[in-house]
């Protein structure tokens, strides 16, 4: 197998990286690092044959990536949003699935486990969820309910000293390897509670879904519980409700908006150095009006969409980023990633498809993520929501 050359050069127009912080640079240069030389070398291969490379999970513990923004004593990194952000862009930069990896156990397990868990439950999981030595995934969506989690008929039912847990979850990153998974309910009363469900448990399965065209190096699974007895200290104590999850969901968002910024930059750079090398009509592709048209709207739409997740990453900081203001820039990345993907595409011609460049790996990546935490559309009714006060789900 030839060792892939990782050649890429981040496009920075406008000196955003003077808005960042040395700690910033520092942790996106360690990011960086890793993917060029433990991402980019195998993720083809692993995409071709829908496999999950499992000695990422170790990796991305070790330098950082799981929980970074969760405090040192839990075993995070007790970083910033910012920085956060960052890691998400470089491991989306090499795939999807990789930053899919990352952002689950982050903000989809290691967060609600944080915010909503008790003192028990903090230190019994995050240290090795932080590690890299326990996988997490989170259960909301089910077959009948995705948009529209509220509806889910998943349900535990009191038994002493544990309750019993019945249901399916379905579209769920990392399952078929996860130790554990934060599962959401609802209890006799019908209100939604968390709870933290550990393979090995009886009842609990967690089939592989095959046949993706997409994510394919990402491991996405079902849960499955079947008379599941789960003990009353698992359930997390300090959330009911939707709430629980839409907390966790705009964590996940928000790595989402800097981490399709990541494949777009990507897509780019990789248009951009085979438009100044491939020679058609006597010239470099690059020299003509449509390609450079291309390039240019390439670079002002990431270029928009970098000043948009950096000042969404200080409202973040500062606490004060709503889950409206989330919506919008994962949307917004989501597009233009999806929009830039394809003309790079479409710039490298038949190449364009195979797997000696990551464009078209890319492309079918970012219709997963253009889906999941919360539907293109679903975005623009929450922030249509947001700027008449009319609901338009129901």
């Amino acid at each position: 197998m030839a060792v892939r050359m990782d050649l890429f050069e981040s496009p920075d127009y406008y000196q955003l990286d003077e808005l960042l912080s040395e700690e910033h640079l520092m942790v996106r240069s360690a990011v960086r690092d890793y993917v060029k030389t433990a991402i980019s070398p195998i993720i083809e291969d692993y995409a071709q044959k829908a496999e999950f490379p499992q000695q990422i999970i170790k990796q991305l513990g070790d330098i950082g990536c799981f929980g970074p923004t969760v405090p040192v004593e839990y075993g995070g990194g007790g970083l910033d949003y910012i920085s956060y952000g960052i890691m998400m862009q470089e491991l989306e930069r090499g795939d999807s699935g990789v930053r899919s990896t990352a952002s689950v156990q982050g903000s989809l397990v290691m967060y609600p486990i944080h915010a909503y868990g008790s003192e028990e439950q903090k230190k019994k999981y995050l240290p090795k969820l932080a590690s890299g030595e326990w996988l997490g995934c989170f259960g909301l969506t089910e077959p009948n309910h995705g948009s529209d989690p509220g509806g889910m008929l998943t349900n535990i039912k009191d038994a002493g000293d544990h309750v019993i847990l019945n249901g399916a979850k379905m579209w769920i990153s990392n399952a078929p390897f996860a130790q554990v998974a934060v599962v959401w309910a609802k209890n006799e009363e019908g209100k939604i509670v968390g709870l933290i469900v550990e393979r090995g448990m009886e009842g609990f399965t967690t089939p592989t879904t095959h046949n993706k065209w997409s994510l394919r190096a990402s491991a996405t699974g079902e849960l499955v519980f079947d008379n599941v007895k789960v003990p009353k200290e698992n359930i997390l104590p300090n959330v009911i409700g939707l709430k629980g999850p839409l907390g966790c969901l705009s964590k996940a968002r928000y790595g989402i908006a800097w981490g399709t910024l990541g494949a777009a930059m990507d897509c780019y750079d990789t248009a951009l150095k085979y438009s100044m090398e491939r020679v058609q009509f006597g010239k470099p592709i690059a020299g003509f009006q449509l390609q450079q048209k291309k390039l240019a709207e390439m670079l002002t739409e990431i270029t928009k969409g970098q000043l948009l997740v950096w000042r969404l990453g200080v409202l973040m900081n500062q606490g004060k980023a709503t889950p409206a203001q989330i919506s919008m820039a994962k949307r917004n990345s989501c597009e233009i990633a999806t929009q830039i993907a394809r003309d790079a595409r479409q710039m490298l011609g038949g190449m364009g498809i195979t797997g000696e460049y990551s464009i078209m790996r890319h492309m079918m990546n970012l219709e997963s993520v253009i889906t999941y935490e919360g539907t293109h559309d679903i975005h623009l009714l929450i922030t249509g929501m947001d700027i008449t006060g009319l609901n338009a789900f129901k």
